[in-house]
């Protein structure tokens, strides 16, 4: 009887690989999590889903499957919201630096937009 070796974890995601999964997972954002009647459906996810796989997997340590990439993509959502949750608990709202760590330029309120 052969003995099976133990299941060994895959590689931390690099900044490459998740460069690309945020890229493209924002980029498909409207029709991956939009909701409504103009949403699309579960066999139309699955094929974004897999494009962002294949755009992933020639930068990736490892191969990765679409499962791995959600996975990813929820774990970055939910750093980044506690991360937002621990600045807004400080002294008052979030000031400019602060929004600066979380969000892109394009998206910062006008008042908070570092000069430049």
């Amino acid at each position: 009887m052969a003995e099976e070796s133990p299941k060994r974890r895959k590689a931390n995601f690099n900044e490459a690989e998740t460069e690309v999964l945020i890229e493209q997972v924002l980029k498909h954002e409207q029709l991956l999590f939009a909701a409504g009647p103009g949403r699309a459906s579960p066999g139309q996810k699955r094929k974004v889903w897999e494009l962002i796989r294949h755009k992933v997997n020639p930068v990736a340590a490892c191969p990765r499957d679409v499962e791995d990439l959600k996975k990813r993509w929820r774990d970055l959502k939910r750093r980044d919201r506690s991360k937002l949750c621990r600045l807004s608990q400080g002294c008052g709202p979030p000031g400019p630096a602060a929004l600066g760590l979380l969000l892109a330029p394009a998206e910062m309120p006008p008042a908070a937009a570092p000069p430049g």
